[in-house]
């Protein structure tokens, strides 16, 4: 059975040492808890730095690496110089505010590049030494993120997977970033590249397009001879002991206590005390509140825990003195002998604790400037089996592109900030209920567990199929093939135009077949129970102007339109109109506009733009700046963007070429033999659609799910006149 090596900066274990005696203590953060399930669930090793263990002496660290390797467990040994140099001074004064576009908290200088790749290899010397063949690597978040690379140099052969943790910034942050090519190189060493929301891989695409000049399809970035998927695998929580706890009764009567002498509503706010978490304009916006609604005074009160945290660390030690100076001022302005509007406490809380002011609350807030995911959000909604409360949450955290229930919020943005407390405070029951409900639901639902399975999913999904990219596959293969078909009583050929049976031409009407593709399409149709069919993106005009008088079935832009037989009319496949087709076409003409030799082909329901005869590096870019916008304004209004080989087509949901699939089969015997021969990514639509006992050819370069592999359309004709006789 395959493992799962999981790495990760730090291991999910705290190591104390006193005198002789050696203690492990399990983490409680949320990489920790998310991944539990996978480590404990099945054979895996957990792959990290223990923490500081210099002044362990040879018998100690024999001690710990015993212990460590009873819970599967491996240290990552950095020496204290290592630590402050990637750790401290790298990871989290360059990459974490930079990652939260928070460029004013950056070192002056970076100059800790190479401390970082030196901390970085380390790690993947551990890896290297225990991994096996089967293995999947996964590696997490910022402080790794020269890892992949380096693994890849040392395991060409292993699949390997990265999750960030944190935001991905836009790029026109990420430029400012002098080791920025470095960070998404390294990056790219991994299969699959993960993100808590859609937002961070667009960024991610965007980021690689302007300073690596990659080319891109939605998902995929074609490096260094292999295809990098790009996903959004947003991070959920373990709800069980959240659950459990919010019923203990002594957790229910702590909560109870908190309440006291609360009549107006307890607001709540649990934070690391970290300058992304925005607590200084939590705390103006709850003053603003105070000011604008005077009836509250004496009778609300905010709840905020700041957890400590880098207090080695200059910046949070000043973060921390402008806080504690904020709560000073909200004192002073409305405190009274007997009432204080804020309990402010600066220490680490049990998960009791923390539950138990999960359910006091009226009102949670949680209100980051920038939050990767932010899961105390989702453990509040996992708490509150009284479907009661309701959640505040910053427009900016990544979880508040999966709770649309909540009340969202823009930080920066105090007064707006303080009228949605207000209206938090103020919301009916039956209002609160519906809205916890359906967060529940979620959050139960989308659980870490399922979260880890889906990255999991799409790291062997990922895996190297056996042929390098863009390999033809041996000619016995292609052989084998052709014996078989040569053998079937009734054969269905499934054929694009394209690309698969002519090459590609600058513009699309100059790709007219010639005198030998016609004689060939002619004489296979001819053969007895051999059906042929070509599937193609082209209109139907071009496709009844060049095949109209052959005995074959014609499905034009994509299937949209079919025509089975010679004498037979154009059927339309029943998918809905493009939307919005006015607006897509002006954005296509104004790229193509920008794009010398560019040009936009219109369809009955596709929108095309070609860029076959436009100078190839400069539309590359434009067309991967037009994929990424598109992408962007299409999501929600039924469009899907395909990016094909030098085109970017828009088509309804829908549509696609497997779509014919069923009338094809129809009319054909049930033991048929079919083979489908394509190029691009229209065309795997059909091979996913095609059954079992198909097979599908993929012709050029480029990732395929197709079992068989043509060089170009050369060896595709060579294929289908070996079929002829």
């Amino acid at each position: 059975m395959s493992r799962v090596l999981i790495v990760s900066n730090r291991l999910p274990v705290t190591v104390e040492h006193e005198g002789e005696e050696i203690t492990i203590r399990p983490s409680v953060g949320g990489l920790a808890t998310g991944l539990a399930g996978v480590h404990d669930g099945q054979e895996s090793l957990w792959i990290g730095w223990p923490g500081r263990t210099e002044g362990l002496d040879a018998r100690q660290r024999g001690t710990l690496e015993r212990k460590l390797a009873e819970l599967r467990l491996l240290p990552v040994n950095l020496t204290d110089e290592m630590v402050e140099a990637y750790y401290e001074r790298f990871s989290n004064g360059v990459v974490w505010p930079l990652f939260h576009y928070l460029l004013g908290q950056m070192e002056l200088e970076v100059k800790e590049w190479e401390a970082y790749a030196g901390a970085n290899r380390r790690f993947a010397d551990a890896v290297a030494r225990v991994w096996r063949p089967g293995d999947l690597i996964w590696v997490h978040d910022y402080q790794l993120m020269a890892l992949p690379a380096m693994l890849r140099e040392r395991l060409p052969g292993a699949r390997i997977g990265f999750f960030l943790h944190i935001p991905f910034p836009a790029a026109a942050v990420l430029e400012t970033l002098p080791c920025r090519e470095q960070v998404l190189r390294g990056l790219l060493g991994a299969d699959v590249v993960g993100f808590h929301t859609p937002a961070y891989v667009s960024h991610f695409a965007a980021s690689i397009l302007h300073l690596l000049g990659l080319e891109t399809t939605v998902d995929t970035v074609a490096f260094d001879g292999r295809d990098v998927r790009l996903g959004s695998f947003p991070m959920g929580i373990d709800p069980r002991p959240w659950g459990e706890l919010a019923r203990d009764p002594e957790v229910v009567e702590l909560a109870r206590t908190h309440r006291a002498g609360v009549d107006g509503g307890l607001f709540v706010g649990i934070d690391r005390l970290d300058y992304t978490k925005g607590i200084p304009r939590r705390l103006l916006a709850f003053e603003r509140l105070l000011e604008l609604h005077p009836e509250l005074r004496g009778t609300v009160r905010l709840i905020q825990v700041a957890v400590p945290s880098r207090e080695s660390v200059g910046a949070y030690r000043d973060w921390r003195q402008q806080i504690e100076a904020l709560v000073g001022r909200v004192h002073g302005a409305y405190a009274t002998a007997t009432w204080s509007p804020v309990h402010y406490l600066h220490r680490s809380l049990t998960q009791r604790e923390v539950v138990a002011l999960y359910l006091a609350a009226d009102v949670m807030l949680v209100t980051p400037i920038r939050d990767g995911m932010n899961l105390v959000a989702k453990e509040f909604a996992a708490a509150r089996h009284d479907e009661r409360g309701v959640l505040v949450l910053s427009e900016f955290a990544g979880a508040a592109a999966e709770l649309t229930e909540a009340v969202r919020v823009n930080p920066y943005d105090v007064g707006a900030a303080a009228a949605a407390y207000h209206r938090a405070l103020t919301m009916p029951a039956e209002e609160q209920s519906r809205r916890m409900r359906s967060l529940r639901r979620r959050v139960l639902v989308h659980d870490a567990r399922a979260w880890a399975e889906s990255f999991l999913a799409a790291l062997r999904d990922a895996a190297p199929a056996g042929l390098p990219r863009g390999a033809a596959s041996e000619p016995r293969e292609i052989e084998a093939l052709v014996g078989r078909a040569r053998d079937a009583d009734h054969l269905i050929l499934l054929l694009d135009y394209d690309g698969t049976l002519v090459p590609f031409a600058g513009r699309p009407e100059l790709a007219a077949p010639d005198a030998d593709l016609l004689r060939l399409l002619e004489e296979l149709s001819s053969r007895p129970g051999v059906a042929v069919h070509l599937v193609s993106g082209r209109p139907r005009g071009d496709l009844d102007g060049w095949f109209g008088n052959l005995p074959i079935g014609l499905h034009a832009e994509h299937g949209l339109w079919s025509r089975l037989e010679p004498a037979s009319p154009w059927r339309r496949l029943w998918v809905p109109t493009l939307p919005q087709r006015g607006r897509f076409r002006a954005i296509l003409d104004d790229f193509a506009d920008r794009t010398p030799g560019a040009v936009v082909e219109e369809k009955s329901e596709v929108l095309a733009w070609h860029w076959r005869a436009a100078d190839s590096d400069f539309a590359r870019r434009q067309a991967n700046e037009l994929r990424l916008h598109l992408a962007q304004i299409s999501s929600n209004v039924g469009v899907e963007v395909v990016a094909g080989d030098r085109v970017i087509e828009l088509r309804p949901h829908g549509l696609h070429k497997g779509a014919i699939l069923p009338m094809v089969l129809d009319r054909a015997p049930a033991d048929a033999f079919v083979v489908a021969l394509g190029d691009d990514r229209t065309d795997e639509d059909l091979f996913a659609s095609l059954p079992a006992s198909a097979v599908a050819v993929h012709v050029g370069a480029g990732s395929s799910r197709a079992a068989l592999r043509l060089a170009t359309h050369v060896q595709a004709r060579e294929l289908l006149r070996a079929l002829r006789s």
